[in-house]
C-alpha cells in the first residue's frame, strides 16, 4: 500500500485511472465521474465494472474485484506490485527509483521473473547469432523459402537453435546458475543412474558435465535443430518460444515444440504478435486472428499490422477477453481442412460469449494465410478479408455442407447443429432476423423454426449480474457511510457539501457524522455497524483501500460510484435523527419485555426503573405512555418510596 511521500504515492496521486484502465477495458461515462465497462476478470455480457475518476478506484459488481490503479495493472498483468507501481510509472512518464519490495517473498519472485526474462533476451540474441552461422544454411534456406525477407526475420528475431545440446547451456551458464536455467523452460535433463552410469540421451557434439560427486549429469537444450520463433508478452519482452524442427528424423519430436509454462509464461494468457499488432488493432478496430506463428508473421509483413496468432489451434477463454481490451470486431481465418475449421468453430463459440462481431475467412482448399499471400499476394488477401461472411453465414453454410438438406432428417440434423450457436445469441432481435435467413437457406418453415429457436432461447443460461447490496441497510445508515467516506474528499476540496447559514466554517459532514456516532454509539446493533465501525476508526484516507469484507466493499463501492443528492446538513442530519428514533425504538421495544417479566416476577423495584426509563423515551418519541403502564408506575413508586 502506498503512504504519503513514498514513490508509489507519488505516482498515485499523478496517475488518471480513468485512461490506464481504459487502455485494457473500453469504458464509457456512466454518470457525473463514474465510467462503466466489462469487467476484464470474469465472463459477462452486462457491464458490472466501474470506475470513479475522483476517487480513482475500480469496482465490479459482478466477481467482486476492486481496489486502485496498482491493484488493476498488477491483477491484469500478472505482475506484483512493485512492478505494478513501476508499470504505471512508464505509462504516465514518471522517472523509476531503485525498486522496493513489501516482503522477502515478493523480491524473490520479482528478482526470479527478472531472471527468467534476462535469460530469454540472452537466449534470443543466441539463436539470432547462430542463425548467421555456416552451420545454419539449411535454416537460413528454410525461411527463404517460406518467402521471409530478411528485414522480417530481423523484426520478429527468428533465430536458429544448433544440434549441439550443450551450446546455449554453456553461452548462458557464465551469467546464471543451474536452477534458473532450469526454472527457464528451455532445457531437459536426466538425473544419473545409482550406479553412476550416464543416461543414454543424444545431446551431439559434446560431452555432459559432472555433479557434484563427479557422477555425470545430462543438461541439455529442448530446443535442437529447429527455427525458433520468440513469443513476446504484451511489453515486448520475450518470454518463451516456438521452434519449427528441421529434422525430417521421427525422434526429434513433434513439429512444432513450444516452451514449457514458466513464471513468466502462461499459454492461455499470451497471443503471438500483440505487442506488435496492438497499435494497429486499436487504429484499424479489428483484428484478424490465424492458427501459427508463420502465418502471422506472413500476414504481417504483408501490411496487415493487426494481425495476431494463437498457438496452434489452443484459443482459450483468457485470450478471448485479451483480445476484448482492444476491439471487439475479429476475422477468423484458420485452415480450411478439418482441424481448422474444428478450431476455427471452438473460436467463434469463445468470441461469441464475449460479444464479438465475428467474421471467419475461409481460404482456397489447401491454401493457408501464408501459403495464399505468397502465391495470390497481399491485394487478394484484402479482398478476401473485405468478402468474409459473418460469423453464422458460415456456420449456416457449414450446416448444409456436413448435413444435406434436401431430407427431412438433414434439415433436423442442420439445425440441431446451428442451435447451441444461437443459444449463446442474447439479442431476441438477431435471433429473429437468424430465424428467416435459417429458414430460407435451409428450407424450413419458418414458423417452425421460430418455434425451436424460442424454446432454445428460453432455455439457455445466462449470466445475470445482481448489484443488490443488504436490503437492511437503511437509506439512513447509506447517507451516513456516504458522510463519513467523504473525509478525504473534504481535505482535498473536492466534496459537495452545503455551509450552513450563518456558520462561519464550511459544513463538514464526516466531522459531524463521526461526533453523533462516537458520542453515542448510534450504529451499534444495525447491519451496517462494521463498515461504519472500520470508517470511524479510519478517520479520512481512501476509504476503497481498508480491509473490508467483501459485501461491506461492494456496499460502499455502489455508494460511492453512483450519483447521490448533496449532502447537505439537513440531510445529514435528518440521518443522524432517523437512527437516533430507530435507537429509541429498538430500546422501548426491550424495555416492553423487561416490564412484562419484571411484572410476572413482582418485582417492584426494577419495574419502577423500567416505567420511568420508558416514560423518557416515550416523550422523546413523541408517543405516549397507557394509562395501566402510568398507574404500574405510580404503585411500584410507592411500594419502593420513589
Amino acid at each position: 500500500m502506498s503512504q504519503p511521500g513514498d514513490f508509489a504515492y507519488n505516482v498515485k496521486q499523478q496517475a488518471d485511472i480513468v485512461r490506464i484502465v481504459g487502455e485494457y477495458v473500453k469504458l464509457k461515462k456512466s454518470g457525473a465521474q463514474n465510467f462503466s465497462g466489462l469487467c476484464p476478470f470474469h465472463k459477462e455480457k452486462t457491464g458490472s465494472f466501474s470506475v470513479h475518476a475522483t476517487r480513482q478506484f475500480y469496482h465490479c459488481f459482478g466477481c467482486g474485484a476492486s481496489g486502485d490503479v496498482f491493484s488493476f495493472v498488477q491483477k491484469i498483468e500478472n505482475i506484483t506490485f512493485p512492478e505494478a507501481v513501476r508499470a504505471v510509472a512508464q505509462k504516465i512518464g514518471m522517472p523509476l527509483p531503485k525498486v522496493s519490495f513489501n516482503s522477502p517473498e515478493e523480491a524473490q519472485e520479482a528478482r526470479q521473473r527478472g531472471t527468467l526474462l534476462d535469460i530469454h533476451e540472452r537466449a534470443c540474441e543466441f539463436f539470432q547469432e547462430q542463425l548467421r552461422k555456416p552451420e545454419a544454411a539449411h535454416a537460413r534456406e528454410y525461411l527463404a523459402g517460406r518467402g521471409l525477407a530478411q528485414e522480417t526475420i530481423e523484426r520478429f528475431r527468428v533465430g536458429y537453435a544448433p544440434d549441439s545440446g550443450f551450446l546455449l547451456r554453456d553461452f548462458l551458464k557464465r551469467d546464471f546458475d543451474e536452477e534458473a536455467l532450469r526454472n527457464s523452460g528451455l532445457f531437459s535433463w536426466k538425473e544419473p543412474d545409482a550406479d553412476g552410469r550416464r543416461p543414454t540421451v543424444d545431446t551431439r557434439n559434446s560431452e555432459p558435465p559432472l555433479t557434484a560427486d563427479r557422477r555425470p549429469s545430462t543438461f541439455y537444450s529442448k530446443f535442437r535443430n529447429r527455427v525458433l520463433f520468440p513469443i513476446c508478452n504484451e511489453a515486448g519482452r520475450v518470454i518463451a518460444f516456438t521452434g519449427r524442427t528441421l529434422s525430417t528424423d521421427e525422434k526429434t519430436g513433434p513439429k512444432y515444440l513450444n516452451s514449457p509454462e514458466t513464471p513468466i509464461y502462461s499459454k492461455s494468457r499470451v497471443l503471438f504478435n500483440l505487442d506488435k499488432a496492438k497499435e494497429a488493432i486499436r487504429k484499424l478496430d479489428y483484428i484478424i486472428l490465424v492458427e501459427g506463428q508463420m502465418d502471422c508473421i506472413s500476414v504481417f509483413a504483408a501490411g496487415f499490422h493487426n494481425v495476431i496468432a494463437s498457438s496452434g489451434t489452443a484459443f482459450t477463454e483468457l485470450q478471448a477477453r485479451l483480445l476484448a481490451r482492444f476491439s471487439h470486431k475479429i476475422v477468423v481465418n484458420f485452415d480450411p481442412d478439418t482441424a481448422g475449421a474444428a478450431a476455427a468453430e471452438r473460436s467463434l463459440n469463445l468470441l461469441v460469449g464475449e460479444d464479438f462481431e465475428i467474421k471467419v475467412l475461409t481460404l482456397e482448399q489447401g491454401f493457408d494465410p501464408d501459403l495464399f499471400i505468397r502465391r495470390k499476394g497481399a491485394n487478394e488477401y484484402a479482398q478476401a478479408l473485405r468478402h468474409a461472411p459473418k460469423y453464422f453465414d458460415y456456420l449456416i453454410e457449414r450446416a448444409r455442407t456436413q448435413f444435406p438438406v434436401r431430407s427431412p432428417e438433414g434439415k433436423v440434423k442442420a439445425v440441431n447443429y446451428l442451435l447451441p450457436h444461437v443459444q449463446r445469441i442474447p439479442s431476441r432481435i438477431v435471433r429473429d432476423e437468424l430465424a428467416n435467413e435459417m429458414a430460407q437457406k435451409l428450407g424450413i418453415d419458418s414458423a417452425v423454426l421460430r418455434q425451436e429457436l424460442k424454446h432454445a432461447a428460453t432455455s439457455r443460461s445466462t449470466q445475470h449480474v445482481s448489484a443488490k447490496t443488504d436490503a437492511q441497510i437503511t437509506p439512513a445508515e447509506r447517507i451516513l457511510i456516504r458522510a463519513l467516506a467523504s473525509a478525504g474528499e473534504i481535505a482535498a476540496g473536492e466534496a459537495s457539501t452545503s455551509s450552513r447559514d450563518g456558520a462561519d466554517d464550511a459544513f463538514d459532514p464526516a466531522r459531524q457524522v463521526r461526533f453523533a456516532l462516537r458520542d453515542e454509539r448510534l450504529h451499534e446493533g444495525h447491519a451496517a455497524e462494521g463498515l461504519l465501525e472500520q470508517l470511524l476508526a479510519a478517520e479520512g484516507g481512501d476509504p476503497m483501500s481498508l480491509p473490508l469484507s467483501e459485501s461491506n466493499r461492494r456496499l460502499l463501492a455502489e455508494l460511492l460510484l453512483k450519483d447521490h443528492e448533496e449532502l447537505t446538513p439537513e440531510l445529514v442530519d435528518g440521518a443522524i435523527n432517523a437512527l437516533r428514533r430507530r435507537g429509541l425504538e429498538r430500546r422501548q421495544r426491550e424495555l416492553r419485555s423487561k416490564i412484562a417479566e419484571a411484572e410476572r416476577r413482582n418485582d417492584s423495584a426494577s419495574l419502577a426503573n423500567l416505567l420511568r426509563e420508558k416514560i423518557v423515551i416515550d416523550r422523546a418519541l413523541g408517543s405516549s405512555t397507557s394509562a395501566p403502564e402510568r398507574e404500574a408506575f405510580a404503585t411500584s413508586s410507592k411500594k419502593t418510596g420513589t
